[in-house]
């Protein structure tokens, strides 16, 4: 897979931690952009978000369309054909960017992976299959994916790793309880699972952007 394209936002010169944050199916890397300056004032931390582009690619779910996707959707409620290869791409175009960071200086270990959405479901792939220890994880109104090949990909790397989850107790299209399920799974394996709820549909609420800066801060001291 050829390097993703991103937007880039750093909040000082000289960036010592950065946050590798994925938008959801059909946005952009603008989308999470704005709110940069409510997580980090300038000059308060000197950290670097980048924001990915997802390919176009058509969408099962859509009518076929093509739109920005990390990996094509048969179906929401849990029991439909999941996309593995689409997972498997995307997959390496992540680790392509968490590689690039370290090229830059800034090590792994002080990367916070991020997603909403479909981006989220990406972010809890790549955190149980990553070689390397990341910072932080935060899982963004999604479930977690591909269940059926974890137990024989799970890298223990990031077993400790903690990982910020939240989610819409409004949200219709991915609903609450397919939120918690994950978020069960995710802790009966061991992981350090921090949830979240919010009286929000799916989307992003003032209350989480906080609660995420207190993460950030938290996991990037």
């Amino acid at each position: 897979m050829k390097m993703l394209e991103t937007i880039e936002v750093e909040t000082a010169s000289k960036p010592n931690a950065a946050v590798i944050w994925l938008h959801g199916l059909g946005a952009d890397g603008h989308d999470f952009e704005p709110v940069v300056p409510e997580l980090v004032r300038r000059g308060e931390r000197a950290w670097r978000f980048v924001f990915p582009n997802a390919p176009l690619r058509p969408v099962t779910l859509n009518g076929g369309m093509s739109m920005r996707a990390w990996y094509d959707i048969k179906g929401l409620d849990g029991r439909a054909v999941e996309d593995a290869a689409g997972f498997r791409d995307t997959d390496m175009g992540i680790r392509g960017l968490i590689a690039k960071q370290a090229e830059r200086g800034i090590p792994a270990s002080r990367v916070v992976l991020a997603g909403f959405s479909q981006g989220g479901a990406v972010s809890l792939y790549t955190m149980s299959r990553c070689q390397e220890r990341l910072a932080g994880v935060m899982a963004l109104s999604c479930y977690f994916p591909m269940a059926s090949s974890f137990a024989a990909e799970r890298v223990p790397a990031n077993d400790a790793t903690p990982v910020f989850m939240a989610h819409g107790q409004a949200d219709t299209m991915l609903p609450l309880a397919r939120g918690l399920q994950s978020r069960d799974f995710l802790l009966r394996q061991g992981y350090a699972v921090e949830w979240h709820d919010y009286p929000m549909a799916h989307a992003v609420c003032t209350a989480e952007i906080a609660d995420i800066r207190e993460f950030l801060f938290r996991v990037l001291p």
